[in-house]
């Protein structure tokens, strides 16, 4: 399910939407390896206070903020108030098969 912040702009929910749409896409393909995904869905996880001002190389991610905003990314900053990362990882959590682990 998509989760806008009350007080984000067009803009931040577009970027939301393309990343979520990607992430959901990336889960739901058979080609994505578990061990990535679960990567991915142990961050939808974890506390606030321990992804505060964390820097994310993880390829998935990076490429699917690149491709959103269409701006060279190395990193993407994990933080739940940037409407890419929690995209992206909404989507990773709904596009993922029932039954896979940490869900």
């Amino acid at each position: 399910m998509k989760n806008y912040d009350d007080d984000w702009t067009e803009d931040q929910r577009a970027l939301y939407d393309e990343c979520y749409d990607l992430g959901e896409g990336w889960a739901g393909d058979p080609e994505t390896d578990a061990d990535q995904l679960q990567d991915v869905l142990n961050l939808t996880e974890v506390d606030e206070d321990e992804l505060a001002d964390v820097d994310l190389t993880y390829p998935p991610l990076v490429d699917a903020v690149a491709e959103a905003t269409g701006e060279l990314v190395t990193s993407v900053t994990a933080d739940r108030d940037d409407p890419a990362f929690r995209g992206f990882v909404d989507g990773v959590r709904q596009g993922a098969e029932e039954d896979v682990f940490g869900l």
